[in-house]
């Protein structure tokens, strides 16, 4: 049965809008969406602003006075970034969360969405996770510096509505992959390490590419442009305490969607667990019923977004080759 369209509770028509992280994939895709609501885009590079820093992040968002923030600035990484760098991905993502927050209740900011992560979930909570699985256990050990510092972001969303009646809300999207990715070969996430490695692997006629962990995790997989779409829809019509999960309702075990990435890029080697690095969390899949049920869907098929995820690493390759 189709859902009736859901009330406008925010119009970004004529608004100032801040994309905080727009060079990232999530921060890029939110960028491409809102180019058709008919708003200043307002954007500041890393290297003109960085919001570690509390001071230049309350100046710039004072002086630039937005009237909306989609919070996706971020310091991300796979499993093993968070391993070896458990300090910055804890510190960097709580200075970023506060900081702009901060800044934003001090400026007026009327919106503001902060992007979280399906990290936030307990290691064995219960499949499909609901937003109330929050808290309920610990985290997967592999990815938990992140998962703490997006669970404070947002704590704190919810702290200023409580306290002030700011209209801040959170959404938190499952694994992500398309164009923008980061495509380091040992710091990025799945999607990205894989296209990097299949691709390099092709190129060099290797008989065999070794994936990290047993192959059988299964996680869920979605566009970052779905997500791009989702958080605008949700900017928009929704405000609430409660975060919404942002997912597709699909999973795939990780040796299956290897060998679709390997598919798509043309490598036709053999595909190899290496079973001595980490699985991480044995399922990751959300339960996105409550943002489904407000009337918003994911589009892009796997295949297809993969395919546009491939485009964009090719067309980014010379780039790339000295990372």
């Amino acid at each position: 049965m189709a859902v009736s369209a859901p009330p406008l509770l925010f119009d970004l028509r004529g608004k100032r809008v801040y994309v905080a992280g727009h060079g990232g994939m999530v921060g890029g895709a939110i960028v491409r969406r809102l180019a058709s609501e008919d708003c200043d885009i307002l954007v500041a590079d890393r290297d003109a602003l960085d919001l570690t820093r509390q001071q230049p992040t309350e100046d710039w968002i004072a002086k630039t006075r937005p009237d909306a923030i989609f919070l996706a600035a971020a310091r991300v990484g796979g499993i093993h970034a968070n391993d070896i760098y458990p300090a910055d991905f804890l510190a960097d993502n709580l200075a970023i969360e506060l900081n702009v927050m901060r800044a934003a209740m001090a400026a007026g900011v009327k919106k503001l969405l902060f992007l979280g992560s399906s990290c936030v979930f307990p290691r064995n909570a219960s499949q499909p996770m609901s937003e109330d699985a929050l808290l309920t256990g610990p985290l997967e050990p592999t990815n938990e510096w992140y998962g703490v510092a997006k669970i404070a972001g947002i704590k704190l969303a919810q702290a200023y509505r409580r306290q002030f009646g700011a209209d801040f809300v959170s959404i938190m999207p499952t694994n992500l992959y398309g164009p923008g990715d980061n495509y380091h070969p040992e710091n990025s996430h799945v999607p990205a390490a894989l296209i990097r490695r299949f691709h390099e692997a092709k190129l060099r006629d290797a008989p065999r590419v070794p994936v990290w962990g047993s192959g059988t995790p299964k996680r869920e997989f979605m566009s970052a442009d779905d997500l791009g779409d989702a958080c605008v829809f949700v900017m928009k019509h929704y405000s609430g305490g409660g975060f919404l999960n942002a997912g597709t309702g699909d999973e795939v075990s990780i040796g299956a969607f290897a060998a679709l990435v390997a598919d798509i890029v043309g490598y036709r080697g053999e595909i190899v667990f290496d079973t001595g690095r980490p699985d991480g969390a044995p399922r990751k899949l959300l339960d996105s019923s409550k943002l489904a049920a407000l009337g918003w869907q994911p589009k892009m098929p796997l295949r297809d977004g993969l395919q546009a995820a491939y485009a964009d690493f090719l067309a980014r390759a010379n780039n790339l080759r000295e990372r």
